[in-house]
Protein backbone atom coordinates (compact mmCIF):
# COMPACT_ATOMS: atom_id res chain seq x y z
CA UNK A 1 0.00 0.00 0.00
CA UNK A 2 1.11 3.55 -0.58
CA UNK A 3 3.04 5.15 2.25
CA UNK A 4 0.61 8.04 2.02
CA UNK A 5 -2.36 5.85 2.99
CA UNK A 6 -1.84 6.09 6.78
CA UNK A 7 -1.57 9.88 6.59
CA UNK A 8 -4.63 10.14 4.34
CA UNK A 9 -6.63 7.88 6.66
CA UNK A 10 -5.53 9.86 9.72
CA UNK A 11 -6.51 13.14 8.06
CA UNK A 12 -9.89 11.66 7.15
CA UNK A 13 -10.49 10.48 10.72
CA UNK A 14 -9.54 13.90 12.09
CA UNK A 15 -12.15 15.71 10.00
CA UNK A 16 -14.77 12.94 10.10
CA UNK A 17 -16.64 14.27 13.20
CA UNK A 18 -16.96 17.65 11.48
CA UNK A 19 -18.51 15.97 8.44
CA UNK A 20 -20.90 13.90 10.56
CA UNK A 21 -22.11 16.88 12.55
CA UNK A 22 -23.67 16.46 16.01
CA UNK A 23 -24.50 12.76 15.71
CA UNK A 24 -23.93 11.08 19.10
CA UNK A 25 -24.88 7.63 17.80
CA UNK A 26 -22.22 7.56 15.08
CA UNK A 27 -19.62 9.16 17.34
CA UNK A 28 -20.23 6.47 19.93
CA UNK A 29 -19.81 3.78 17.27
CA UNK A 30 -16.56 5.36 16.11
CA UNK A 31 -15.18 5.59 19.66
CA UNK A 32 -15.94 1.96 20.51
CA UNK A 33 -14.59 0.86 17.12
CA UNK A 34 -11.43 2.89 17.71
CA UNK A 35 -10.88 1.27 21.11
CA UNK A 36 -11.33 -2.23 19.66
CA UNK A 37 -9.00 -1.30 16.80
CA UNK A 38 -6.27 -0.44 19.32
CA UNK A 39 -6.85 -3.87 20.83
CA UNK A 40 -6.59 -5.44 17.36
CA UNK A 41 -3.34 -3.57 16.69
CA UNK A 42 -1.89 -4.93 19.91
CA UNK A 43 -3.01 -8.47 18.99
CA UNK A 44 -1.45 -8.09 15.53
CA UNK A 45 1.92 -7.53 17.18
CA UNK A 46 1.72 -11.12 18.43
CA UNK A 47 -0.33 -12.84 15.74
CA UNK A 48 0.98 -10.96 12.73
CA UNK A 49 4.65 -10.41 13.54
CA UNK A 50 5.55 -13.35 15.79
CA UNK A 51 2.94 -15.90 14.67
CA UNK A 52 1.63 -16.46 18.22
CA UNK A 53 -2.17 -16.61 18.50
CA UNK A 54 -3.58 -15.26 21.77
CA UNK A 55 -7.23 -16.25 22.24
CA UNK A 56 -7.26 -14.73 25.71
CA UNK A 57 -6.14 -11.27 24.67
CA UNK A 58 -9.29 -9.80 26.14
CA UNK A 59 -7.83 -10.58 29.59
CA UNK A 60 -5.28 -7.77 29.21
CA UNK A 61 -8.00 -5.45 27.92
CA UNK A 62 -10.17 -6.22 30.96
CA UNK A 63 -7.28 -5.94 33.41
CA UNK A 64 -6.55 -2.48 32.05
CA UNK A 65 -10.20 -1.51 32.43
CA UNK A 66 -10.48 -2.72 36.04
CA UNK A 67 -7.09 -1.39 37.20
CA UNK A 68 -7.81 2.04 35.77
CA UNK A 69 -11.34 2.11 37.19
CA UNK A 70 -10.27 0.98 40.68
CA UNK A 71 -7.35 3.40 40.71
CA UNK A 72 -9.63 6.35 40.01
CA UNK A 73 -12.49 5.16 42.26
CA UNK A 74 -10.48 3.92 45.23
CA UNK A 75 -11.31 0.86 47.34
CA UNK A 76 -11.31 -0.57 50.85
CA UNK A 77 -10.91 -4.37 50.81
CA UNK A 78 -10.45 -6.93 53.56
CA UNK A 79 -7.56 -9.25 52.56
CA UNK A 80 -7.96 -11.54 55.57
CA UNK A 81 -5.78 -12.07 58.63
CA UNK A 82 -6.81 -8.62 59.84
CA UNK A 83 -5.26 -6.89 56.83
CA UNK A 84 -7.18 -4.26 54.89
CA UNK A 85 -6.11 -2.69 51.61
CA UNK A 86 -7.25 0.93 51.46
CA UNK A 87 -6.68 3.09 48.42
CA UNK A 88 -7.80 6.67 48.01
CA UNK A 89 -8.94 7.80 44.54
CA UNK A 90 -6.18 8.94 42.20
CA UNK A 91 -6.51 10.95 38.96
CA UNK A 92 -7.90 8.97 36.05
CA UNK A 93 -4.88 9.83 33.90
CA UNK A 94 -2.66 8.09 36.45
CA UNK A 95 -5.05 5.14 36.36
CA UNK A 96 -4.48 4.96 32.59
CA UNK A 97 -0.71 4.68 33.13
CA UNK A 98 -1.09 2.07 35.89
CA UNK A 99 -3.48 0.06 33.71
CA UNK A 100 -0.89 -0.03 30.94
CA UNK A 101 1.84 -1.14 33.35
CA UNK A 102 -0.34 -3.77 35.07
CA UNK A 103 -1.45 -5.31 31.76
CA UNK A 104 2.16 -5.34 30.55
CA UNK A 105 3.26 -7.09 33.76
CA UNK A 106 0.57 -9.76 33.20
CA UNK A 107 1.81 -10.14 29.62
CA UNK A 108 5.30 -10.77 30.99
CA UNK A 109 3.97 -13.42 33.37
CA UNK A 110 2.06 -15.24 30.63
CA UNK A 111 5.00 -14.98 28.23
CA UNK A 112 7.47 -16.44 30.72
CA UNK A 113 5.09 -19.29 31.53
CA UNK A 114 4.11 -20.31 28.03
CA UNK A 115 6.71 -19.23 25.46
CA UNK A 116 9.15 -21.93 26.46
CA UNK A 117 6.80 -24.40 24.78
CA UNK A 118 4.68 -22.06 22.59
CA UNK A 119 2.24 -23.22 19.91
CA UNK A 120 -0.99 -24.64 21.24
CA UNK A 121 0.26 -24.31 24.80
CA UNK A 122 0.33 -20.52 24.47
CA UNK A 123 -3.25 -20.53 23.15
CA UNK A 124 -4.42 -22.72 26.04
CA UNK A 125 -2.61 -20.60 28.65
CA UNK A 126 -4.08 -17.35 27.32
CA UNK A 127 -7.63 -18.74 27.23
CA UNK A 128 -7.25 -20.13 30.75
CA UNK A 129 -5.79 -16.87 32.03
CA UNK A 130 -8.69 -14.88 30.57
CA UNK A 131 -11.21 -17.19 32.24
CA UNK A 132 -9.44 -17.01 35.61
CA UNK A 133 -9.39 -13.20 35.51
CA UNK A 134 -13.07 -13.13 34.53
CA UNK A 135 -13.99 -15.34 37.47
CA UNK A 136 -11.98 -13.14 39.84
CA UNK A 137 -13.81 -10.06 38.58
CA UNK A 138 -17.14 -11.87 38.90
CA UNK A 139 -16.66 -13.30 42.40
CA UNK A 140 -14.50 -10.78 44.26
CA UNK A 141 -17.56 -8.66 44.91
CA UNK A 142 -15.99 -6.54 47.67
CA UNK A 143 -13.41 -5.21 45.20
CA UNK A 144 -15.08 -5.33 41.77
CA UNK A 145 -18.80 -5.29 42.71
CA UNK A 146 -19.08 -8.49 40.67
CA UNK A 147 -22.08 -8.54 38.32
CA UNK A 148 -23.34 -5.29 39.86
CA UNK A 149 -20.52 -3.48 38.02
CA UNK A 150 -18.23 -0.61 38.94
CA UNK A 151 -20.13 2.60 38.26
CA UNK A 152 -19.46 6.33 38.26
CA UNK A 153 -15.95 5.84 36.90
CA UNK A 154 -14.55 9.36 36.42
CA UNK A 155 -13.67 10.67 32.98
CA UNK A 156 -10.02 11.23 32.13
CA UNK A 157 -8.76 14.73 32.95
CA UNK A 158 -5.80 16.20 31.11
CA UNK A 159 -3.85 19.27 32.13
CA UNK A 160 -1.49 21.46 30.14
CA UNK A 161 0.71 24.18 31.66
CA UNK A 162 -0.97 27.54 31.30
CA UNK A 163 -4.12 26.07 29.76
CA UNK A 164 -5.75 24.55 32.83
CA UNK A 165 -7.44 21.17 33.20
CA UNK A 166 -9.71 19.50 30.65
CA UNK A 167 -12.16 16.80 31.69
CA UNK A 168 -12.95 14.67 28.65
CA UNK A 169 -16.66 14.08 29.13
CA UNK A 170 -18.13 14.69 25.69
CA UNK A 171 -18.13 12.14 22.89
CA UNK A 172 -16.15 14.47 20.62
CA UNK A 173 -13.41 14.85 23.24
CA UNK A 174 -13.25 11.09 23.78
CA UNK A 175 -13.14 10.52 20.03
CA UNK A 176 -10.00 12.60 19.66
CA UNK A 177 -8.49 11.02 22.78
CA UNK A 178 -8.97 7.54 21.30
CA UNK A 179 -7.65 8.73 17.93
CA UNK A 180 -4.57 10.20 19.62
CA UNK A 181 -3.82 7.04 21.62
CA UNK A 182 -4.40 4.88 18.54
CA UNK A 183 -2.01 7.02 16.50
CA UNK A 184 0.69 6.73 19.18
CA UNK A 185 0.23 2.95 19.31
CA UNK A 186 0.47 2.74 15.51
CA UNK A 187 3.68 4.78 15.47
CA UNK A 188 5.17 2.72 18.30
CA UNK A 189 4.40 -0.56 16.50
CA UNK A 190 5.78 0.80 13.21
CA UNK A 191 9.01 1.85 14.93
CA UNK A 192 9.29 -1.47 16.73
CA UNK A 193 8.64 -3.59 13.64
CA UNK A 194 11.22 -1.65 11.64
CA UNK A 195 13.92 -2.11 14.29
CA UNK A 196 16.37 -4.97 14.85
CA UNK A 197 13.98 -6.34 17.43
CA UNK A 198 11.21 -6.37 14.81
CA UNK A 199 13.42 -8.34 12.44
CA UNK A 200 14.05 -10.83 15.23
CA UNK A 201 10.29 -11.23 15.75
CA UNK A 202 9.69 -11.90 12.07
CA UNK A 203 12.64 -14.23 11.93
CA UNK A 204 11.08 -16.39 14.63
CA UNK A 205 7.79 -16.39 12.77
CA UNK A 206 9.22 -17.30 9.36
CA UNK A 207 11.95 -19.78 10.28
CA UNK A 208 12.49 -20.39 13.97
CA UNK A 209 15.31 -22.98 13.68
CA UNK A 210 17.29 -20.63 11.44
CA UNK A 211 16.57 -17.68 13.74
CA UNK A 212 17.83 -19.64 16.73
CA UNK A 213 20.94 -20.64 14.81
CA UNK A 214 21.99 -17.00 14.32
CA UNK A 215 21.65 -16.20 18.01
CA UNK A 216 18.10 -14.88 18.45
CA UNK A 217 16.82 -15.49 21.98
CA UNK A 218 13.34 -16.82 21.23
CA UNK A 219 11.88 -16.72 24.73
CA UNK A 220 13.12 -13.21 25.47
CA UNK A 221 12.00 -11.83 22.09
CA UNK A 222 8.52 -13.32 22.31
CA UNK A 223 8.12 -12.29 25.95
CA UNK A 224 9.00 -8.66 25.19
CA UNK A 225 6.53 -8.71 22.30
CA UNK A 226 3.87 -10.10 24.66
CA UNK A 227 4.57 -7.36 27.21
CA UNK A 228 4.21 -4.56 24.64
CA UNK A 229 1.11 -6.17 23.14
CA UNK A 230 -0.54 -6.64 26.55
CA UNK A 231 0.33 -3.08 27.63
CA UNK A 232 -1.39 -1.63 24.55
CA UNK A 233 -4.44 -3.83 25.15
CA UNK A 234 -4.51 -2.57 28.76
CA UNK A 235 -4.40 1.02 27.53
CA UNK A 236 -7.39 0.29 25.27
CA UNK A 237 -9.25 -1.23 28.23
CA UNK A 238 -8.58 1.87 30.31
CA UNK A 239 -10.02 4.09 27.57
CA UNK A 240 -13.06 1.82 27.42
CA UNK A 241 -13.70 2.05 31.17
CA UNK A 242 -13.34 5.83 31.37
CA UNK A 243 -15.47 6.36 28.29
CA UNK A 244 -18.41 4.15 29.31
CA UNK A 245 -17.86 5.03 33.01
CA UNK A 246 -19.19 1.60 33.98
CA UNK A 247 -17.47 -1.78 33.83
CA UNK A 248 -18.54 -5.34 34.67
CA UNK A 249 -17.20 -8.88 34.06
CA UNK A 250 -18.79 -8.93 30.61
CA UNK A 251 -15.73 -6.98 29.46
CA UNK A 252 -13.95 -10.36 29.41
CA UNK A 253 -16.33 -11.92 26.88
CA UNK A 254 -14.58 -14.31 24.49
CA UNK A 255 -16.54 -12.81 21.60
CA UNK A 256 -14.49 -9.61 21.90
CA UNK A 257 -11.26 -11.53 21.36
CA UNK A 258 -12.84 -13.20 18.32
CA UNK A 259 -13.76 -9.76 16.96
CA UNK A 260 -10.14 -8.62 17.34
CA UNK A 261 -8.87 -11.75 15.57
CA UNK A 262 -11.31 -11.12 12.70
CA UNK A 263 -10.11 -7.51 12.41
CA UNK A 264 -6.49 -8.63 12.23
CA UNK A 265 -6.93 -11.56 9.83
CA UNK A 266 -9.41 -9.86 7.50
CA UNK A 267 -7.43 -6.61 7.43
CA UNK A 268 -4.12 -8.35 6.82
CA UNK A 269 -2.08 -9.82 9.63
CA UNK A 270 1.56 -8.86 9.69
CA UNK A 271 0.83 -5.46 8.12
CA UNK A 272 0.67 -2.14 9.94
CA UNK A 273 -2.54 -0.95 8.31
CA UNK A 274 -4.33 -4.31 8.36
CA UNK A 275 -5.84 -4.10 11.88
CA UNK A 276 -6.84 -0.48 11.27
CA UNK A 277 -8.67 -1.20 8.02
CA UNK A 278 -10.15 -4.43 9.37
CA UNK A 279 -11.15 -2.70 12.59
CA UNK A 280 -12.98 0.10 10.79
CA UNK A 281 -14.80 -2.28 8.45
CA UNK A 282 -15.86 -4.92 10.95
CA UNK A 283 -16.36 -2.44 13.76
CA UNK A 284 -18.71 -0.22 11.78
CA UNK A 285 -20.41 -2.92 9.65
CA UNK A 286 -22.87 -3.93 12.43
CA UNK A 287 -23.70 -0.27 12.95
CA UNK A 288 -24.46 0.15 9.24
CA UNK A 289 -26.61 -3.01 9.14
CA UNK A 290 -28.54 -2.40 12.36
CA UNK A 291 -31.12 0.07 10.92
CA UNK A 292 -31.96 -2.07 7.87
CA UNK A 293 -32.22 -5.69 9.06
CA UNK A 294 -32.97 -7.93 12.01
CA UNK A 295 -30.15 -9.02 14.36
CA UNK A 296 -30.09 -12.56 12.98
CA UNK A 297 -29.71 -11.29 9.42
CA UNK A 298 -26.98 -8.88 10.51
CA UNK A 299 -24.75 -11.72 11.70
CA UNK A 300 -25.41 -13.68 8.51
CA UNK A 301 -24.30 -10.72 6.40
CA UNK A 302 -21.32 -10.18 8.73
CA UNK A 303 -20.23 -13.77 8.20
CA UNK A 304 -20.80 -13.67 4.44
CA UNK A 305 -18.72 -10.48 4.11
CA UNK A 306 -15.90 -12.07 6.09
CA UNK A 307 -15.96 -15.27 3.99
CA UNK A 308 -16.00 -13.32 0.71
CA UNK A 309 -13.07 -11.16 1.80
CA UNK A 310 -10.98 -14.18 2.81
CA UNK A 311 -11.78 -16.01 -0.44
CA UNK A 312 -11.07 -13.04 -2.69
CA UNK A 313 -8.14 -11.71 -0.63
CA UNK A 314 -6.77 -14.66 1.35
CA UNK A 315 -3.90 -12.58 2.74
CA UNK A 316 -6.28 -9.85 3.91
CA UNK A 317 -7.67 -6.57 2.63
CA UNK A 318 -4.50 -4.48 2.76
CA UNK A 319 -2.22 -6.93 0.89
CA UNK A 320 -5.07 -7.72 -1.52
CA UNK A 321 -5.62 -4.06 -2.38
CA UNK A 322 -1.90 -3.61 -2.90
CA UNK A 323 -2.05 -6.26 -5.64
CA UNK A 324 -5.29 -4.94 -7.18
CA UNK A 325 -3.88 -1.41 -7.39
CA UNK A 326 -1.07 -2.64 -9.57
CA UNK A 327 1.58 -3.00 -6.95
CA UNK A 328 2.93 -6.09 -5.34
CA UNK A 329 2.55 -7.44 -1.83
CA UNK A 330 4.82 -5.82 0.67
CA UNK A 331 8.06 -7.79 0.76
CA UNK A 332 9.21 -8.80 4.21
CA UNK A 333 12.16 -6.87 5.54
CA UNK A 334 15.20 -9.16 5.69
CA UNK A 335 15.18 -10.67 9.13
CA UNK A 336 18.37 -12.70 9.27
CA UNK A 337 21.46 -10.67 8.56
CA UNK A 338 24.88 -12.08 7.91
CA UNK A 339 26.10 -10.76 11.24
CA UNK A 340 24.28 -12.64 14.05
CA UNK A 341 25.20 -9.96 16.57
CA UNK A 342 22.62 -7.54 15.19
CA UNK A 343 19.82 -9.90 16.22
CA UNK A 344 20.90 -10.55 19.79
Amino acid sequence: MSRLLPFALLAGLVVLPLALGPNPYLLNALIVTGILTIGAMSLNLLLGFTGQLSLGHIAFFGIGAYVSALTSLGFDVDLGFGIRAVHEPWPAALGFLLATVAAGACGYLIGRLSFRVRGAYFVIVTISFAEVVRLVALNWVELTQGPLALTNIPAITLGLPGLGMWTLKTKLQNYYLVLGVGTLCYLAIARLVGSRFGRAMRGLKENEPLALSVGINATRTLTVAAVISAAMAGAAGSLYAHYLRIIDPDVFLFATTVSMVIMVVAGGKGTLMGPVVGGLIFGLLPVALRPVMAPEAQWIVYGVVLIVILFVMPRGIVPGLAVLLGGRPARAVPVLEANPAVQR
